[in-house]
């Protein structure tokens, strides 16, 4: 049980660090709006280019596909509007159309497994008040090009040098087709959030019980090893005494 304790204590003083903020670990990703319409009115479609940059600076580097992509405007009120994104040729740049009732909207920008991104605030009728950057990228860093002509708006992140790369492979099919103005999921407010950028956390979960089971597996076989098969109950419970046999 001791080792148990110690491999444990020892796991969860490795993983602590990660838990309370993702960007520690770096996990984390920024959603960066191509230029948006100046004046923007009262259910009236407009289309709107992001992209979602792991780090801030690259597309996302990890296995299987990054969803739900998409922007989520939250009103005063608690009213949540979805718009899902629609991947364009290049490498982490999305679509979408919004159509959007008069108000003030708290924009954020929806990353699959990362934590929403917030954008800023959006005035109806009027314009978006951008938020203060989240993670800055610092200056004079060196990043590299994953793509062509078409590039996010801040690029080169005031970097020092940029690498030029050949372009990763991107979504098939999805430049040959309109981008339609998408019916928003509407719901109300609701308390706390389920947005998939948890999962690590049950991953944590998950680990430490692997860990804790393999273990205690491992000593209950040394614990049958260790029995003699003909010693009764009571001959156990006083394992480490002298016996001595008479005859």
């Amino acid at each position: 049980m001791r080792r148990l304790l110690v491999a444990l204590a020892a796991m969860a003083a490795f993983l602590a660090p990660a838990l309370p903020a993702h960007a520690r670990a770096g996990f984390w990703a920024v959603t960066e709006l191509d230029p948006f319409p100046g004046k923007v009115r009262p259910d009236v479609s407009y289309t709107v280019g992001f992209w979602v940059l792991q780090h801030g600076t690259h597309p996302y580097e990890g296995p299987g596909a990054l969803e739900p992509i998409g922007l989520r405007l939250t009103g005063e009120d608690g009213t949540t509007l979805t718009f899902d994104g629609t991947p364009l040729p290049e490498p982490a740049h999305y679509a979408t159309s919004i159509a959007v009732p008069a108000g003030r909207w708290r924009v954020q920008g929806l990353q699959g497994m990362f934590a929403p991104y917030e954008i800023g605030t959006l005035t109806v009728p009027g314009g978006l008040k951008a938020a203060p950057p989240q993670f800055p990228v610092p200056a004079g860093t060196e990043v590299m090009d994953y793509w062509g002509p078409v590039k996010p708006p801040g690029f080169p992140w005031k970097a020092a040098a940029v690498t030029p790369n050949r372009l990763p492979a991107a979504t098939p099919a999805a430049s040959a087709q309109p981008v339609l103005a998408a019916q928003p999921t509407r719901v109300a407010a609701a308390g706390g959030d389920s947005s998939p950028w948890r999962q690590p956390y049950a991953l944590v979960v998950v680990a430490v019980a692997a860990v804790a089971g393999t273990l205690l597996i491992q000593r209950a076989a040394r614990t049958v090893v260790r029995r003699r098969p003909h010693d009764p109950p009571e001959r156990e419970a006083r394992e480490g005494e002298e016996v001595i046999s008479a005859g």
